[in-house]
């Protein structure tokens, strides 16, 4: 008895020794996705009184009208329209940056890679109060277009970065070999450089994305008068959460999940596809 309880704790520590990353990386994933998965279960609530802090009663009613808040719908289109715009700004400027950085040789090159990251190790009042003192010192006005400059430049560094990195990992001699076929600087660039170098510029762009929409402190110094849906979320939070906030959090999740499986199946398709 002893001798077979010995080989099942043997066969069990083997076990979990060989799996213990896959399992330490799905709690960690577990724990990421856990906000999500209270969001979406109070996205069906319907409170009593004036905060979404504790489960009631089942209700589809928030689904059916998500704009039925005042305002709601209204701050998040001027935060789609800041961060699309953003993104694009962001993500044709840093992949010239990116380019720039890694196949030419100019002075001040080193200083430059330095100041790039800047942005990512600064603490983001620190960028915000900065551009909040530029904008004023120039007499501009606070709103729409001061905060998409203020995102584009935050978001400018972590677009260079992506980018920068897959630029850094392409083979010079497939470009090279394009050249030898007779293909001129901008075939070469629109049919080789381009899709070997578009992962990471999708990268950037969806990374540009999602901190644009998400950003808080840079747009709250940098506003005005103009209400985004991360400071319309804050704003409501001192006086009450309405539900719809979490259907549009909902949503917002599954279409991102459906943007990564929709890109997982594609990447599949077309491995099997040269395979």
């Amino acid at each position: 008895m002893n001798t077979r309880r010995s080989r099942i704790f043997g066969t069990s520590v083997n076990w979990l020794k060989r799996n213990l990353v896959v399992i330490a990386g799905l709690l960690t994933l577990a724990y990421l996705l856990l906000p999500n998965v209270v969001v979406t279960v109070f996205s069906f609530n319907k409170p009593k009184g004036r905060f979404n802090y504790e489960w009631q009663q089942f209700s589809t009613d928030a689904w059916k009208d998500p704009c039925g808040v005042l305002d709601l719908c209204g701050s998040l289109s001027v935060s789609l329209q800041i961060a699309f715009w953003a993104t694009l700004g962001a993500t044709a400027l840093g992949t010239m940056i990116a380019f720039a950085l890694v196949r030419y040789r100019f002075r001040a090159r080193g200083a430059v890679n330095s100041l790039i990251f800047l942005p990512m190790a600064m603490p983001e009042v620190v960028m915000a109060a900065s551009l909040l003192t530029l904008f004023l010192n120039m007499g501009a006005q606070l709103g729409f277009w001061t905060i998409l400059i203020a995102h584009i430049m935050f978001c400018l560094s972590f677009v260079v970065t992506a980018v920068k990195a897959r630029v850094m990992s392409m083979d010079p001699r497939l470009e090279q070999a394009a050249q030898d076929l007779y293909a001129g600087p901008f075939q070469t660039f629109v049919r080789v450089t381009l899709p070997i170098a578009a992962p990471g510029i999708a990268a950037g762009a969806l990374l540009a994305f999602a901190l644009s929409f998400d950003d808080f402190i840079i747009t709250n110094f940098n506003a005005g008068s103009t209400v985004t849906f991360p400071m319309f979320v804050w704003g409501s939070a001192q006086r009450g959460t309405p539900v719809q906030i979490n259907v549009i959090g909902t949503a917002m999740f599954l279409v991102a999940v459906l943007f990564v499986l929709a890109s997982m199946l594609i990447g599949n398709r077309r491995n099997k596809q040269k395979a």
